[in-house]
């Protein structure tokens, strides 16, 4: 299956009170890669005529993050089947490569004009092949 990555530097809006990345943060960074995945993979066309929207996230911390610290995002698609798709995502620091938080998170493709699940068709799961 397809990877994508992007890199971050945690600032100090990214902290908790504990001074390490907040929980929500992460869930954030989860959903900004995922998407910028579709975005990158899917044309104008398939963004107009479909839709994903969240079911479940499961998070897994490994390690705290803090400030100033590089990490590197990496999302692939571990399956589909039906209208989900099972999206991972792996958080490591960059410098130390020890992981930080894994998750896998349940996508439900989405027709956008009645808000109704649809069957993930073949042309949608072909653009995350490679």
């Amino acid at each position: 299956m397809s990877k994508y990555s992007i890199n971050i530097k945690v600032t100090d809006d990214d902290l908790d009170d504990l001074h390490h990345v907040n929980n929500v943060r992460y869930l954030d960074w989860i959903q900004q890669i995922s998407k910028e995945h579709w975005k990158l993979k899917a044309d104008k066309h398939l963004q107009k005529e479909f839709i994903w929207v969240v079911r479940k996230h499961i998070i897994t911390y490994h390690s705290s993050a803090q400030i100033n610290d590089n990490l590197l995002l990496e999302t692939n698609i571990a399956s589909s089947k039906g209208a989900i798709s099972t999206r991972q995502v792996r958080i490591k620091n960059n410098l130390t490569n020890k992981l930080v938080v894994t998750s896998e998170t349940e996508w439900c493709l989405i027709n956008p004009s009645n808000l109704r699940p649809v069957r993930i068709p073949e042309k949608v799961n072909n653009l995350f092949l490679n």
